[in-house]
């Protein structure tokens, strides 16, 4: 099975597109990374595919030339995952925009209240001793 340079290139945009989007700090950006990582998603289902053969049918056909039917079920299942999950991203950020008025994800606020205090500051510099009694 060969796999063409070009699908290879073509699914590394599309996922680091889509990681990029999800990382960003707008809703939409958000939901349009997931469709991206959606489709890529579908990409590499169809690359693992294998080459095209015949349809898996009954009748007199030989076993090695029929196509393989997985990885088109499972492109199909996550069409419909896709689908299911871009739709309630889409109705969380249409409510968070009518009740805030912008799409944009703020800061939590234990997250900043922790960030202030002096102990969390200390923990996250404090050296892990090699004692091997204290490692459970």
């Amino acid at each position: 099975m060969t796999i063409n340079l070009t699908l290879i290139v073509l699914l590394a945009v599309v996922y680091s597109t889509g990681f990029y989007l999800l990382m960003q700090r707008s809703l939409m950006r958000i939901v349009l990374g997931v469709v991206l990582l959606g489709h890529g998603a579908n990409l590499f289902l169809q690359a693992a595919g294998g080459p095209p053969g015949e349809p898996p049918k009954a009748g007199g056909s030989v076993l090695g030339a029929l196509s393989d039917p997985l990885p088109q079920a499972m492109a199909l299942t996550a069409i419909v995952i896709t689908f299911a999950v871009t739709t309630f991203l889409l109705a969380l950020a249409y409510r968070s925009h009518a009740l805030l008025g912008h799409d944009e994800v703020s800061d939590d606020v234990e997250d900043q209240r922790i960030r202030q205090h002096p102990e969390a500051e200390q923990e996250s510099q404090a050296v892990v001793s090699d004692e091997p009694g204290e490692h459970v």
